[in-house]
């Protein structure tokens, strides 16, 4: 079982987002657990702040260090418990910081955060969140994109969402996450499912020959071009053959549409 924790100030947000489709029935089967750690109960004073205004100036309020900290430490203690109870060495979890500054989240990150047993997501807010505790307790930044949000749990229910269809038994057919978009520095190929014709557009005949080999070439085919069109950036790292790194010089000549 794969374990989330995920330290913000609305837990009601993520754990609203993240308790149906296919993420909340693998929670329900057990695969998966995602546990929403509210920041404010652990603010230090009797109206449940944990903001303040920052140092120096400047517009808005920042999330203040002992807060966030505790929360942690709240987060730790269940990790804690949950090693002693399986035997397991005690380690520090890997915790993700949402935000801007960080790098820019992908596939290949997915996957490297699906190896880890606990995975903690830090979602800030208004300004941001003190220096101080970021440095003693993030192991990660992570964006979402170049752009501002209003705060870091739509990009956490993002991640949670990538990296939990990569846990074993969470999809239906979990060799399908092998062949999608972006494995293999590759777009995904198009799909169709019946009928065979919607307004006057036909499945292409090869998916209906039952020709398994040819089927297989033309999805390959489809999905070099469907890159070289929308996302050609992500070629330079594909394994490709000489005879489709032919095609796409065909295709950037316009020579094939």
């Amino acid at each position: 079982m794969m374990r989330f924790y995920i330290m913000t100030l609305f837990p009601e947000m993520v754990m609203g987002g993240l308790s149906t489709s296919i993420i909340g029935r693998a929670a329900e089967k057990g695969l998966l657990s995602i546990d929403a750690v509210n920041i404010r109960d652990y603010a230090f004073n009797k109206h449940n702040s944990v903001d303040d205004y920052p140092y120096g100036g400047g517009a808005g309020m920042l999330m203040q260090a002992e807060p966030v900290y505790q929360a942690y430490e709240a987060v730790r203690e269940k990790i804690r418990g949950t090693e002693d109870k399986k035997g397991r060495e005690q380690k520090s979890p890997r915790v993700v910081y949402l935000s801007p500054q960080g790098r820019t989240f992908n596939q290949q990150m997915a996957e490297e955060f699906a190896k880890e047993q606990e995975l903690v997501l830090l979602c800030g807010h208004y300004e941001g969140i003190d220096e101080r505790v970021l440095e003693e307790i993030v192991t990660d930044y992570v964006s979402v994109g170049d752009y501002v949000l209003t705060g870091g749990e739509l990009p956490a229910m993002v991640l949670v969402d990538a990296i939990a269809r990569l846990v074993p038994g969470v999809l239906h057919n979990d060799v399908s996450a092998e062949f999608e978009s972006f494995q293999g520095h590759l777009l995904e190929y198009p799909q169709y499912s019946r009928p065979e014709v919607w307004h006057e557009k036909r499945v292409p005949e090869v998916l209906l020959s039952g020709h398994h080999a040819n089927v297989e070439k033309w999805r390959r085919r489809q999905s070099v071009l469907r890159t070289a069109k929308l996302r050609p950036d992500l070629l330079e790292k594909a394994d490709l053959t000489e005879e489709e790194k032919s095609f796409i010089e065909s295709v950037k000549t316009n020579k094939i549409s």
